[in-house]
């Protein structure tokens, strides 16, 4: 099996469809084997622009500053793609635009020997469509999501498209397109499992934030529900982990990769639940993926044709790594041999339960 790294031990081996818990589980102790890792590389000129046409041989790969044995597809593989929509109250106003850039998801996002699914939440995850070649029930599915709630399960909405995605053939990429605000409201489940489950099963999230700005002038008054929450998923004060965006803004650069690591092994190694400042931010970076933002129809739909060119001119690289002995924190990095003025984004790592 393509095992996307991690230690699914990590999980808590709860069967397929159970429900999480609020109570944090203490990190089992139980030995597992990596089979093969698989890193999705975007390949960037000097001006961010994509680069094709690379050779297997230019490539190198180092997990954890250890160079590995190798193969390169250069070959694209047909995606399989679940398309996750926030449907809560507050994104009303901007939901028509969602619907009618339906039409650019197939040809751009999941080509002709493609599939989507199309999922929509507030409180409930609700499965709109399920996997189709079709591109009309992938339109006529987003037109049919309708506001709801004022609660925001974003994570478990990630949670469920990740157990989707899993039982797609594995000669398929695997890809979450994520419609919604950057910020969960009432989930059940945490961002770490979450992320360590799309990791393992080697799914990419992209996202495309809808901007607060928009949503918190637009959105009906908050009629006093209760906050269901559970505590430790509730905003902490000043002092927790930096996020990428801030390491970006710091440091001037994408916030990825490195610069990614700390907050990743926090996430991994706390037996107790983190709070995260942007969950979406989390699972993009975390995977390899790529954060875009939208006010207007064109923006949005200029978000979309972005993450179809990447999908459509990454490179997948795959290895047995070498080091399966090394417990924690495997970081990645990949570069591209004698080319100094390109630049290269992939996952930042994956965790490896100590044997």
């Amino acid at each position: 099996m393509a095992a996307g790294m991690l230690a699914a031990a990590l999980c808590a081996q709860q069967p397929d469809g159970a429900a999480s818990t609020d109570a944090a589980p203490e990190l089992p102790s139980i030995k597992t084997t990596v089979d093969v890792v698989i890193a999705p590389v975007t390949v960037l000129d000097r001006d961010d622009n994509y680069v094709d046409g690379l050779r297997p041989d230019q490539f190198r790969l180092f997990d954890n500053e250890k160079e590995q044995k190798i193969k390169v597809d250069v070959a694209f593989q047909p995606i399989s793609l679940v398309v996750a929509v926030q449907a809560s109250d507050r994104v009303e106003s901007v939901l028509p635009q969602i619907q009618r850039a339906g039409v650019l998801l197939a040809p751009v996002v999941f080509g002709d020997q493609g599939e989507a699914a199309v999922l929509a939440f507030d409180s409930r995850i609700r499965e709109m469509q399920g996997f189709t070649s079709d591109p009309d029930k992938v339109t006529d599915a987003l037109k049919k999501i309708h506001p709801g709630s004022s609660q925001s399960r974003m994570i478990d909405a990630v949670d469920t498209a990740v157990r989707m995605l899993r039982s797609r053939p594995q000669n398929r990429r695997r890809v979450i397109l994520l419609i919604s605000e950057t910020r969960d409201r009432s989930s059940e489940g945490r961002v770490r499992e979450t992320l360590i489950n799309a990791q393992l099963y080697n799914v990419s999230l992209y996202t495309v934030d809808i901007s607060r700005v928009v949503t918190s002038i637009m959105a009906r008054p908050d009629p006093g529900r209760p906050d269901n929450r559970p505590p430790a998923m509730t905003p902490m004060p000043s002092g927790v982990p930096a996020t990428p965006n801030t390491v970006m803004q710091t440091k001037g650069t994408e916030g990825g990769s490195a610069q990614f690591v700390p907050l990743m092994v926090e996430i991994f190694k706390d037996a107790k639940s983190i709070f995260v400042h942007n969950p979406a931010e989390v699972f993009t970076k975390g995977t390899g993926g790529e954060q875009f933002g939208f006010v207007k129809q064109r923006g949005l739909e200029d978000a979309i044709s972005k993450i179809g060119a990447e999908l459509h001119s990454q490179y997948l690289i795959s290895y047995n790594p070498s080091n399966k002995d090394e417990g924690g924190f495997h970081e990645i990095s990949v570069d591209v041999i004698g080319r100094r003025d390109l630049k290269t984004r992939t996952r930042p790592g994956y965790w490896l339960a100590s044997k």
